[in-house]
């Protein structure tokens, strides 16, 4: 009889008994075949914004110092508005910009969608799921009905609204996805997200809540196209996904949301959201790297929500990363500010043709959202 060999695994990483762990050799479950941004054709510099919406949300006569000093420190240069700015004061009440919200997502949802398939090379019919992230409107029906004749969409297609999970939804969303493909390898599945951030502000509110939001969010759409390891063709040019990892951070789910009344939604934006970043975001994502046999030195492409400047400094600082690891999610929030859950996969976006990381090249996907929490998807180009 022959005796069964047994390995032992201890957490102890001293003992001699115990080989250094090595990189996950990955193998291929979720590929990236396509990401496609869409942004409303109403597009205003900062500079020429802060004054507008200082007309909108503070009373005539109002001292404007805190609102202009937001609008300047905010990284952002530029954004997209769903509507005209002027329009936006006679909206009225929450049913109107819900409408709008409707319209204008509907449009844009097409485009993102549209452009995506496109640039993966396939057809609406190859499509077995749509699942769809918003945070800034409801419909019921959902946005992803309304969208599937309009896309071309097979009727048998499967849906998957989703609300609630804020910025982190962008992350989250491509995580459910791989989840979803890992026991549909055949399928391809779309991740669309919409975000009209500047239809949930508050007219005549000076809360500093408010004007942050007034001063940071876009808007957009996004989606990404992601196939199965048993699904025909690749392009070639975007990344795997290796793995995921939600975490929520217990005690902090005052810092981050909505106050929804009869005016709509009311943003909750915590100032202390820096200090839990800098708190709680480095031991589960070192852990989580761990578990694969990296580092945060062995990723090469850092695909971070462009949550703020302060946001994005405590992760630079809490992770110890080069001074320039979050450059793509830095120049994604000058060009179009923070669009929630379309964000991450605008500065995705930027990883694609020219600026692909080379082959083998490990990445990292993150957000962070209410709850308060955050999405880790492992990359490899």
């Amino acid at each position: 009889m022959t005796a069964m060999r047994v390995s032992v695994i201890t957490d102890d990483p001293t003992s001699p008994s115990v080989a250094p762990r090595l990189p996950t050799v990955p193998v291929a479950a979720t590929t990236i075949a396509a990401v496609h941004t869409a942004l409303p054709p109403h597009r205003y510099a900062q500079d020429d914004l802060t004054e507008l919406i200082g007309d909108l949300c503070l009373a005539p006569g109002a001292d404007r110092a805190l609102l202009r000093r937001l609008h300047a420190s905010t990284g952002v240069r530029a954004r997209h508005l769903a509507l005209p700015i002027e329009t936006y004061a006679g909206l009225g009440d929450f049913g109107r910009s819900n409408d709008a919200w409707i319209a204008a997502g509907l449009d844009l949802g097409e485009e993102a969608v549209t452009g995506a398939l496109r640039e993966a090379g396939l057809e609406p019919a190859d499509v077995d799921l749509l699942m769809c992230n918003s945070v800034t409107g409801v419909a019921t029906p959902s946005l992803d009905a309304r969208l599937v004749g309009r896309l071309g969409l097979r009727p048998d297609v499967k849906r998957l609204p989703v609300f609630g999970l804020g910025c982190v939804a962008g992350a989250a969303g491509l995580a459910r996805l791989h989840d979803y493909l890992r026991g549909h390898p055949g399928d391809t599945a779309v991740l669309l997200t919409v975000e009209l951030c500047s239809l949930t502000l508050q007219r005549r509110d000076d809360s500093r809540a408010n004007l942050v939001a007034g001063a940071l969010f876009g808007d957009g759409a996004a989606a990404l196209v992601a196939r199965g390891r048993a699904a025909a063709g690749r392009d070639g040019s975007g990344p795997t996904v290796i793995a995921t990892r939600s975490h929520l951070y217990p005690g902090t789910g005052h810092l981050m949301g909505w106050d929804i009344g009869a005016a709509g939604f009311r943003v909750v934006i915590d100032a202390g959201i820096p200090r839990i970043v800098r708190e709680h975001l480095g031991r589960p994502l070192r852990a989580f790297l761990a578990e694969h046999g990296l580092t945060t030195d062995d990723i090469g492409a850092w695909v971070c929500h462009p949550g703020g400047p302060k946001v994005l400094s405590a992760v630079t600082d809490v992770l110890g990363l080069p001074d320039d690891a979050l450059d793509s999610a830095r120049r994604s929030l000058a060009a179009v500010g923070n669009m929630s859950s379309a964000s991450v996969l605008h500065v995705l976006q930027s990883h694609r043709g020219s600026a692909r990381p080379e082959p083998g090249t490990w990445g990292l996907l993150m957000a962070m959202g209410p709850g308060f929490c955050s999405e880790f998807v492992l990359l490899r180009w």
